[in-house]
């Protein structure tokens, strides 16, 4: 797995489609449901009329966690849901990336909203290794 500041990434073995439909359902199997889904290429295509790589941005929500955060930090909303990507690299390999919500969230300095973001950076671990 690859580290960034703000996310986490990974290289799979899977063409775009496959891996859109794993990553879905991988963040099921955590516990996450898909409130909303980008894509990002069509998108471009028909504002700028651009061709652009496969890419889509899911914002994957876990309920529970995202309650516990909603009633810790009422503006917790400004960094919800966490988005996870899928996109076709220069190289056409395809690559599934997560956000890092111990990162995005710390600027909260709420205890509550940090160890709910430790809670869902492993679930986000558990998703990308089991691609």
């Amino acid at each position: 797995m690859k580290e960034t500041k703000y996310g986490f990434s990974k290289k799979v073995n899977l063409n775009f489609d496959q891996a859109l439909e794993k990553v879905k359902t991988e963040l099921q199997n955590q516990g996450f449901g898909v409130v909303s889904e980008i894509a990002m290429h069509q998108t471009l295509k028909n504002k700028l009329n651009v061709d652009f790589k496969p890419y889509v941005i899911l914002g994957a929500c876990n309920p529970p966690n995202a309650y516990k955060a909603l009633e810790a930090e009422e503006q917790i909303g400004l960094l919800l849901p966490c988005n996870v990507i899928v996109y076709n690299n220069a190289q056409n390999e395809t690559i599934v990336a997560a956000i890092n919500p111990v990162a995005v969230m710390a600027s909260t300095e709420n205890a509550v909203v940090d160890q709910v973001a430790q809670d869902i950076l492993k679930k986000l671990q558990t998703v990308i290794e089991n691609l």
